[in-house]
């Protein structure tokens, strides 16, 4: 029985750490949907009373009647923008994907020819690629900044995209994953007479999908709620992703707290899709980091 207890008692810390963590979802959960005039409440109702999806449309606003409790829901919001919120979640959607699946091969092709092809100079070239990642990546903010305003991509799906597309740690990671992979396979691939290009797609690919999978979430989930490089170089709220709308409408109504409720609703939309794709890859996200941790 003693046995048995103390690893419960053990893991009680990570429990409340656990908590700890679940709160300021279970608040931005429960706030999105609570009334007015329980938002105003003192001392707040950890459980809505009354709930209600007036924060993200209320039928009873009126843009011409004002009224001190009733506000515009979130998708009565952003008239001057096309599609209003949804052009954010589709900013985001779009971005993050464009960048997830280019930076991954173009990092897989580096991977390949670091480890597969006999590349002069390679192990230069890929300490070259480990060294960047010691630079912190604020220090080239201002460099790449300048670049986009000279190409005139201020303002455009290209400056978020093609600035992100070189990751030092995916390459990294994918070097040691495909270190793991025979040679002897590679060898016989080639003496079969498949090309390069063919190997890298046909036969390496199918392979490192446990580590593309864990890369794909690390990816997502950055260029999802990536804020400062996208509020650079964003002039015009039709082009904000999430972060920087979700931003920006704090900081214009987070002095009134009746709009509190509409603030959450934006908060629980922009957390949904990255907690249903971690929860989608989670195996292969831990897959992917056992099998890099082995055999790195």
């Amino acid at each position: 029985m003693r046995r048995n207890l103390w690893p419960t008692i053990a893991r009680l810390p990570l429990y409340v750490f656990g908590l700890t963590m679940l709160v300021p979802f279970y608040w931005m959960l429960t706030a999105a949907f609570k009334p007015v005039p329980e938002l105003t409440k003192n001392p707040p109702d950890f459980v809505p009373r009354d709930p209600t999806v007036d924060a993200f449309y209320d039928s009873v606003y009126d843009p011409d009647v004002r009224h001190d409790q009733v506000v515009p829901g979130l998708f009565q919001r952003f008239v001057d923008v096309p599609g209003g919120f949804w052009r954010f979640m589709f900013n985001s959607l779009l971005v993050a994907t464009t960048i997830t699946v280019l930076s991954l091969l173009l990092a897989s092709l580096a991977a390949y020819a670091l480890t597969k092809m006999d590349l002069p100079g390679r192990r230069v070239i890929f300490v070259v690629i480990v060294a960047s990642m010691m630079v912190p990546w604020q220090v080239s903010l201002i460099p790449n900044y300048l670049i986009v305003r000279n190409l005139g991509w201020l303002n455009t799906y290209q400056a978020y995209i093609i600035p992100a597309l070189a990751k030092a740690f995916v390459v990294f990671f994918l070097v040691q994953y495909m270190r793991s992979i025979p040679n002897e396979l590679i060898q016989a691939a080639r003496v079969d007479g498949a090309g390069e290009w063919r190997i890298w797609w046909r036969v390496v690919m199918p392979l490192m999908r446990p580590a593309l999978a864990a890369m794909a979430i690390f990816v997502v989930l950055g260029e999802w709620n990536n804020f400062l490089w996208p509020l650079v170089i964003v002039q015009d709220d039709t082009m904000a992703n999430l972060p920087v709308a979700l931003s920006r409408m704090n900081a214009s109504l987070a002095f009134n707290p009746q709009n509190m409720a509409v603030i959450m609703a934006a908060s629980l939309l922009t957390s949904l899709p990255t907690v249903i794709f971690f929860l989608l890859f989670q195996k292969h996200f831990t897959r992917g980091i056992a099998l890099s941790g082995i055999k790195g």
